[in-house]
């Protein structure tokens, strides 16, 4: 099994989880209360999971699993698929169409590609850090390299983490150093955003891996740089083009003073 027919599963398999859920949503959505009132899910996030846990299980069977929505496998071969069946669920259960779904393939502790599906636009983006990414089949043109300060930058920033000095002081640091701030509510669609352009940099701290290793390939896959650093006991999350993604990191630590 090469690189290339997983890219091709792997796009199959969020073009029909995404294609799935939106039919759900135009139906009428089951949405249930996950830790807060802003973490939801809905019986389109499982039957989407399903939908991929099936398909995985059938042409990958050897391959571990790793769903959202409580998927777990092991599998034998070293290789493992991180499925997010809805990506910005409060987006999707809202009506917005800032939402998306994402799967990640790594093998062993590298992520070597990661697919996201736009239904809203019919967008597919493929790639990892052996495999240029690409929209729908299209490369993507090359982002140039950038300050920070010239950058919009997306973020996540929970309420209940305002209060917290580890969780305020790193992401204010951070923030502050960007051009504009913006919090849109989907990891996987923020990354996409790093890798096409769209979106500056990006940061976040406790991130999963089903919102960060999808996208984070597709950022390798573009060139750009996807990193993770501990500070103050907290994973925190880096994307960009290398000098703004380098800068991020030294503002969340405090190297930057």
């Amino acid at each position: 099994m090469t690189l290339i027919d997983d890219a091709q599963l792997a796009a199959r398999l969020v073009t029909e989880a995404a294609r799935l859920a939106s039919e759900m949503r135009t139906t009428g959505l089951e949405v249930a209360r996950k830790t807060s009132v802003s973490d939801v899910v809905t019986d389109a996030d499982h039957a989407a999971e399903r939908l991929v846990v099936e398909t995985l299980t059938r042409e990958r069977p050897d391959d571990g699993l790793l769903g959202e929505e409580g998927t777990e496998a092991a599998g034998t071969s070293g290789r493992r698929w991180v499925i997010d069946p809805v990506d910005g669920t409060y987006n999707f259960a809202s009506g917005s169409d800032y939402w998306c779904s994402a799967i990640a393939l790594t093998d062993g502790d590298v992520a070597v590609l990661g697919a996201v599906a736009h239904h809203a636009t019919g967008t597919v983006w493929v790639g990892g850090p052996d495999l240029p990414t690409t929209a729908n089949g299209q490369p993507l043109d090359g982002r140039q390299d950038a300050e920070l300060a010239g950058l919009s930058v997306a973020s996540y920033l929970h309420p209940s983490g305002i209060g917290h000095e580890n969780v305020r002081e790193p992401f204010l640091r951070a923030a502050s150093g960007a051009a504009t701030l913006r919090m849109l509510g989907s990891g996987s669609m923020d990354l996409v955003g790093v890798a096409t352009g769209r979106i500056g940099a990006w940061f976040q701290h406790s991130t999963p891996a089903w919102d960060w290793l999808p996208g984070a390939a597709i950022v390798a896959g573009a060139g750009c740089s996807a990193v993770q650093r501990e500070v103050g006991g907290l994973l925190w999350s880096a994307a960009g083009p290398p000098t703004a993604t380098r800068e991020i990191v030294e503002r969340l630590t405090g190297e930057d003073r």
